[in-house]
């Protein structure tokens, strides 16, 4: 593979640099490859990118290397790359973050080494309305990726009480993340946080040895924490599909409640891990399993409010 190449993706010329660099040193995985691999994805990710300010992680010399976040889009990015200027009532300054709508855009972002693609939970033109609810789990050890399992086995039953369906993806890393999509409108961030703390306090009452709703680590050793506050409008999650910074190149990968009960019950935590080989095999078999959480509407319940 050639060090530097020009291609044309969809009429768009690009020249891609460093291919023959590895990106993942244990396996040998390389920016050539990341590039394939998002090029051959994008057409279960683009959905799931499309109109949402993205911010980059971007490791320039690997995963073992330093590397960095990017929210304001770089200045030298094709003119054809959509931006979205949002207000960040946060930082107290416009943001333009870049918006990868097309595959040009994706593979222009993973040709920076931006191996992690972080998605906020709205689209560029209405930052104050969520289109989703997120609960990411996350494993105070020595809990695992099969106890956040049992703990997305827990949140999907009581959100099917509230008649809401729900999807569930693997992290990539230690954890896991439950998705509740919304697609409605008149929803806030303050419906969507109030609703996920309601749920995770719910849980941790439910559950008091095996989850927790609160950030503080003293509190998290052999526990889930439910972290609802990813429910804001200047929180990201790492996108489904997204390539993780791991020695491996895992994946977020979306996955079934039949294979989420199987990995808890058979005590495979290796059954929730996924590599970029495999989820392109999982596309191609299953299609996105993610695609609901586009696409469907739901209301949320008051809960009392």
């Amino acid at each position: 593979m050639a060090q530097d190449v020009q291609v044309e993706v969809e009429g768009r010329r690009l020249n891609l640099t460093n291919l023959d660099k590895v990106l993942y040193p244990e396996t040998g995985f390389t920016k050539g490859q990341v590039i394939d691999y998002y090029t051959r994805v994008a057409p279960a990710v683009l959905p799931h990118l499309r109109d949402r300010p993205l911010t980059l992680k971007r490791y320039p010399n690997g995963v073992d290397a330093p590397f960095f976040y990017e929210k304001q889009c770089p200045q030298h990015r094709p003119d054809w790359v959509e931006t979205a200027e949002v207000w960040s009532r946060h930082s107290k300054r416009t943001i333009g973050y870049c918006l990868v709508n097309d595959l040009p855009a994706l593979v222009w972002v993973a040709n920076l080494a931006s191996l992690e693609l972080h998605t906020q939970l709205h689209c560029g033109a209405d930052p104050d309305r969520p289109t989703m609810v997120a609960f990411d789990l996350d494993p105070g050890p020595p809990a695992d990726v099969l106890d956040c399992a049992q703990v997305a086995l827990w949140l999907r039953e009581v959100l099917g009480d509230l008649g809401l369906e729900a999807f569930a993806k693997s992290s990539g890393s230690k954890g896991m993340q439950v998705y509740v999509p919304l697609n409605t409108p008149k929803v806030t961030y303050d419906d969507t946080k109030g609703f996920a703390r309601a749920l995770a306090q719910l849980l941790e009452k439910q559950h008091p040895k095996d989850v927790v709703s609160v950030m503080r680590k003293d509190l998290r050793k052999g526990k889930v924490f439910i972290d609802w506050s990813q429910n804001d409008e200047h929180k990201t999650t790492v996108c489904v599909y997204s390539l993780r910074a791991r020695p491996e190149p895992t994946v977020s990968t979306p996955v079934s409640w039949d294979e989420v009960e199987k990995a808890h019950d058979s005590g495979n935590a290796d059954a929730l891990k996924f590599e970029a080989p495999d989820v392109i095999d999982r596309v191609s078999k299953h299609e996105d399993l993610f695609a609901p959480v586009v696409e469907l509407e739901q209301r949320l319940p008051s809960l009392g409010r």
